[in-house]
């Protein structure tokens, strides 16, 4: 197989411009910086202790520093010094025969061949085929080219591409990934006592950051250059962060080359949900407009608003007086804009949209994974967690490699789990408790404002009560996720799980179940239970002696559509803003926080040699004064949150869709420009799809049908119209008066002879009529029959739309075949392999005069003596 000089395997692009001068090098100007270890020494330690713990900590560095020596790692140090401390950064770089012994060990993955096929998404192809214009598409320049890989052989080298060019064949993230695996791997102490790696000495303090360098500056150059001479930072910022590319595809390629699999591939679902949200956002609010029409024709809508003093309703509270039906034209009117048949339509579309969804993101998602290397990604022996080395009581050999590995007892994790899972049950009922404590708030404000005297108050009471009810759960629901998060991460580190993909599992089942109970319980109270519970005239139940909580003048519905806009856009809007500010406030006190070498060069400096020496910053200078990426854990959670919304109570509130659809525009840009201006470059994980995530979503999408098949039969005024137009009057005529019981008689001579009417079909003595019992039978069949329908459509969909397009399934076969053509042995050549590979086994680490070409290790890893098992003198 020939390789092109041009198709350099390491490079963005193919005969792409000369890009700016690298300034990522060590003083030498050519050798490359793959990674940055930084930690600070105060200048003067007057105290003791300080004074000890720094030397303890010095004592690691050294010990970890000549351990990567030793293996094989160039190293430069460099030093900042400011008015009270030095920082320290010491640069690293793999030569050619670490990354090729390493780039075996991880399994990365070479190129074989370039694919030619062109990559084109369905709705690009749908335009195409209708011969329209694509307004979605943007001309990124220098685009990631495709290529049939495999796993590299050191021994296969020439049969890959690119190999001629030792400085290009492995990406940049590549080298990322061989540097970080380096530094997991290496001790700095006795390794019994779980003294290895980079993660504890991080947090234990001895280093304070380790990072990848940013590829140059974001910010376009000035003048204007060509596009392809833009490097792949600043083509993300022009042509992803921009807010002017809300309305362009992503460019999934470049942010998986810039930032790794993991990384893109929540981009590209989120891509790929807020695309979906569109259908569902239209249908949404065609279906509220429709509500304005049948506003202006509904018949029950007239009788209430022409009703005038025919229906005297009973007092709402026992302070309250009586009032009449009429008054609650307005709020009647605007709740059936949330309330109307074309709801029971959008809640069936819903519940087959996210099940669809999800079928369909399989689709994409085996599509991305395979073109990224990574349909077939396995974690290989996933190392203990550092806190987990740090804490286990004892050691245990491995089965698989035979070493000493950290073990924790299964018994004593399950007793720790079980606990865990009071302590979730515990903070279950502290959010139950704020949701009593919220409606006992509503009851009481609605009874002091009517009493207020103020008749214009007076008469809004129950609205004011309801309003101010839901900004109150909404803070308390903020307030208990913060708590509840830090809870759940203190409880999955006292579980001890050993690895940190079961560690971020166990978390994000703690915090989902929480915020799931946290966010939704309002909602569902108001939606399933609140009016159901109240009594009747003269025999009304309480609750702490306080009468139980009706749904107001409009019904629950419009209550739940109130709740529902001000939990999620209330918690959309608090969101967006914090993560615009509070980045930015938190760079601004970095950058001051680690700069006063700079403001005491300003004294002596005129203005422009103050901007040339800013210009003359470091790049790990520059990179040190970014933000440590937080990862995707918050964002993930918040959409989770948010599809929860659009699909369970979908049936309440048709235009959250549209609202989830215009945050997740925002989402997109704020999130971008956080990663490409505003973090570190975190290292590039490799990844399948979205994780554990998945498996939540499918829950809600289970949840949503037989949530919308409860709102539509037992929340909704949908199936009584239905029952009354059938038996009584298809015009709906009279049906005001058919929905209104009148109260019992010792409740009328209770209060002067006074009669009234509330919401209920009971006869004068507070007995169920026959037509409830015909209505409840209607409601349980329709809520059986709307879920095997949805779940039988849903299982069709799930059999006719398979998970692998058929071309991803071709190109797998064809990256098969060239593999094993790529890698393939004669008998006698592979019988001579297998020694040399047990050697290796045997002696990895011991130095080798073997060329790089060979299974042998490189020259320059030597074995790192273990620490004697003595007690440290810090």
């Amino acid at each position: 197989m020939e390789t092109k000089p041009e198709d350099n395997y390491g490079s963005i692009t193919m005969d792409a411009p000369v890009q700016p001068r690298n300034r990522n090098v060590f003083s030498d100007g050519l050798t490359r910086v793959d990674f940055v270890l930084v930690w600070e020494e105060p200048l003067n330690s007057q105290k003791e202790e300080d004074a000890g713990v720094s030397s303890a900590h010095r004592q690691r560095r050294e010990k970890f520093l000549n351990n990567l020596r030793r293996s094989g790692l160039l190293h430069e140090q460099r030093e900042v010094l400011q008015t009270k401390t030095r920082i320290c950064f010491v640069l690293l770089s793999a030569p050619w025969s670490v990354l090729c012994y390493y780039a075996e060990e991880i399994s990365l993955r070479v190129p074989l061949q370039v694919v030619t096929t062109p990559i084109v998404n369905w709705s690009a192809r749908l335009l195409s085929k209708l011969s329209l214009p694509n307004p979605l598409y943007q001309d990124v320049p220098n685009p990631p080219p495709d290529y049939y890989t495999c796993q590299f052989r050191a021994n296969k080298l020439q049969r890959f591409l690119g190999s001629d060019n030792k400085e290009t064949f492995f990406k940049t993230t590549q080298r990322h990934q061989v540097l970080y695996e380096i530094l997991a791997r290496t001790p700095y102490g006795s390794v019994k006592r779980g003294e290895v790696g980079i993660d504890r000495l991080l947090t234990e303090q001895v280093f304070t950051a380790a990072y990848p360098l940013h590829e140059g500056d974001f910010q376009l150059p000035t003048p204007p250059v060509p596009p392809e001479s833009l490097g792949l930072r600043q083509i993300l910022y022009a042509y992803w962060a921009k807010w002017s590319c809300y309305r362009r595809y992503q460019p999934l390629d470049h942010i998986r080359e810039y930032f790794g699999e993991k990384i893109a591939l929540y981009y590209a679902w989120l891509g790929f949900y807020t695309c979906w949200l569109l259908p569902a956002s239209f249908l949404g609010t065609l279906i509220f407009l429709i509500g304005f029409w049948l506003v202006a024709t509904d018949v029950p809508a007239k009788e209430v608003c022409d009703g005038g003093n025919s229906f005297m309703m009973c007092p709402l509270c026992n302070t309250c007086s009586h009032w009449n039906y009429s008054s609650i034209c307005l709020t009647y009117k605007a709740g059936l804009l949330f309330d109307n048949g074309g709801t029971v339509f959008l809640s069936a579309f819903m519940s087959l949209w996210a099940v669809t969804f999800l079928e369909y993101w399989k689709r994409t998602c085996s599509a991305l994974t395979h073109r990224w290397d990574c349909s077939e990604f396995q974690d290989i022996e996933e190392r203990p967690r550092p806190e987990f080395t740090a804490m286990a009581p004892m050691t245990i050999r491995n089965p698989v490699t035979g070493a000493e590995e950290p073990y924790f007892p299964e018994s004593k994790r399950l007793n720790r789990t079980l606990t865990g899972c009071m302590v979730i049950i515990l903070m279950v009922v502290v959010v139950l408790m704020f949701l009593i404590a919220i409606i006992l708030y509503r009851t009481i404000v609605r009874i002091i404002i009517y009493k207020s005297g103020n008749n214009f108050v007076s008469d809004s009471s129950g609205r004011i009560a309801s309003i101010t009810g839901s900004v109150l759960n909404l803070l308390v629901i903020l307030m208990l996720s913060k708590v509840y998060t830090s809870l759940a991460d203190i409880l999955t580190r006292w579980e001890m799980h050993r690895t940190q993909s079961k560690y971020e599992d166990m978390f994000i089942f703690k915090v989902f179940i929480f915020q799931f109970v946290n966010f939704y319980s309002s909602p569902v109270y108001i939606a399933f239970f609140k009016g159901r519970f109240v009594g009747y005239p003269g025999n009304y139940n309480t609750l702490f002696g306080v009468r139980n909580e009706d749904c107001g003048a409009g019904g629950c519905l419009i209550e739940l559509a109130q709740e529902l806009l001000v939990i999620m856009v209330g918690k959309q809007l608090i969101n967006n803003i914090q993560e615009f500010i509070i980045p930015k406030l938190k760079s601004w006190w970095q950058k001051r926080k680690i700069s006063p070498r700079l403001k005491e060069v300003k004294k002596e400096k005129g203005e422009e040699a103050q901007k040339e020496d800013k210009e003359e910053v470091s790049p790990w200078e520059a990179d040190y004064q970014l933000l440590v990426c937080e990862g995707l854990f918050s964002e993930y959670l918040e959409m989770v949150i948010q599809f929860g919304f659009i699909t369970i109570f979908v049936a309440a509130c048709p235009l959250a869709p549209l609202f989830a659809l215009i945050n997740n525009w925002v989402e997109i840009r704020l999130d971008a420009q956080k990663f490409v201006s505003e973090y570190r470059r975190p290292v590039v994980e490799r990844a399948q799809g979205i994780g554990i995530w998945f498996s939540i979503l499918q829950f809600i999408t289970h949840i949503a049908v037989f949530s919308n098949a409860f709102l539509i039969a037992f929340t909704s005024s949908f199936l009584p119209r239905l029952y009354y137009g059938y038996t009584r009057d298809s015009t709906l005529s009279g049906f005001t008066n058919f929905t209104l019981a009148t109260s019992p008689r010792n409740y009328s001579l209770q209060h002067q002879n006074t009669s009234c009417r509330y919401r209920s079909l009971r006869d004068e003595n507070g007995k169920y009529l026959p037509e409830y019992f015909h209505l409840l039978a209607i409601r349980l069949t329709f809520v059986i029959v709307f879920e095997h329908v949805v779940f039988f459509i849903g299982g069709v969909i799930d059999m006719m739309v398979p998970d692998i397009p058929e071309e991803v399934e071709m190109k797998m076969k064809r990256e098969h075949y060239m593999a094993k053509e790529a890698l393939a042995e004669n008998q006698t050549l592979g019988k001579t392999m297998i020694p040399a590979e047990n050697e290796v086994l045997r002696q990895r680490g011991v130095k080798s005069s073997a060329p790089p070409q060979s299974d042998s290790p490189p020259p320059y890893l030597k074995k790192i003596p273990e620490e004697p098992d003595t007690p440290d003198n810090c």
